[in-house]
């Protein structure tokens, strides 16, 4: 081996013998982080219990004393769009062992487990849509002297059309829309949102409504026994011990938009089904699921709790 060979191979291991020693590594890439901001796949978390924090089912199944209004009323929900939800055309009539799905509008899109829309740093990717022609075909002729004389022809026919629409507006000018139906149940509705509302019970507020701390209505001290009246004229939906936390429970429906609901009763005095006036005695005042003789009173609308004092005469409790 000639000198100058061996010179460079003692200079290659050499080289080689500082890589190898040398305390330099290879960087280690955190998969966990790369997937905190690339592309994140996120599930939705589950839903609450508006009543007692416990994780709310997707379904629930139809127990007996329940009705479709207790069951949205225990959940928060609409019953008019629970019903509508399900296919239920008589939100009268349910049946033990049926299944109601509380979020039916969602399911699709907030069911657990489901993979939801791919985010790249926090923005969702838009998909691709594909570009979609829609102008009208273009009619096409072999080159003719009658070819020529037939897109003459279909030219003229659509002028003429367009002529014609033209002059049929201007002889008959726009008549005024008639509401439709759904519109029409709308403004009905509205308009049957005025309810005068008086006091269910006389005694003192001991707890006030509160949304940030889940008190979803008021309470109001008395005596056992006391009467309960009706707060305004309505249907009795409900009335029983079904839902847990309520005692003895009377919910009224007063039209499309509002319910009220006197919880902790002693004594019921009306049935589902029966129409009752303001100021009617519906009750009598207990502690059934409650500490002290109270009742416990909430006005719903649309499902969602409102505060009563907002509804209620001053000072008249």
């Amino acid at each position: 081996m000639k000198q100058s060979q061996f010179a460079v191979l003692v200079l290659a291991t050499n080289l080689l013998v500082a890589c190898s020693s040398s305390e330099y590594r290879a960087p280690v890439t955190n998969r966990g982080e790369v997937a905190k901001k690339g592309v994140v796949v996120a599930l939705p978390k589950a839903k609450e219990n508006l009543r007692d924090n416990e994780t709310q089912p997707e379904i629930y199944i139809v127990k007996k004393g329940d009705t479709l209004y207790s069951i949205a009323f225990n959940y928060g929900l609409d019953h008019q769009q629970l019903a509508e939800s399900n296919g239920i055309k008589d939100s009268a009539v349910i049946h033990i062992g049926q299944q109601i799905r509380l979020y039916a509008n969602n399911t699709a899109n907030n069911a657990v487990g489901t993979i939801q829309p791919v985010t790249v740093d926090s923005k969702p990717l838009q998909p691709v849509v594909p570009f979609i022609k829609d102008q009208p075909k273009v009619v096409k002729y072999a080159y003719s002297d009658s070819a020529a004389a037939q897109i003459d022809k279909v030219q003229g026919a659509a002028q003429s059309e367009v002529a014609a629409e033209a002059k049929s507006k201007a002889e008959n000018p726009a008549q005024p829309v008639k509401p439709s139906a759904p519109a029409a149940a709308a403004a009905e509705g509205a308009a049957d949102e005025a309810l005068e509302w008086s006091s269910p019970a006389k005694g003192q507020v001991i707890g006030e409504f509160s949304e940030s701390s889940n008190r979803k209505g008021i309470d109001i001290a008395g005596k056992l026994g006391q009467p309960i009246f009706a707060s305004a004229p309505g249907k009795v939906v409900y009335s029983g011990s079904g839902l847990r936390g309520y005692g003895k429970l009377i919910i009224i429906k007063h039209n499309k938009a509002y319910l009220s609901a006197y919880a902790h009763n002693d004594q019921i005095l009306v049935k589902e089904g029966q129409n009752v006036a303001r100021g009617q005695k519906i009750a009598e005042m207990g502690n059934t699921d409650a500490a002290q003789v109270q009742l416990h009173f909430e006005i719903r609308y649309f499902g969602k709790p409102v505060d009563p004092a907002k509804f209620l005469p001053p000072g008249k409790s």
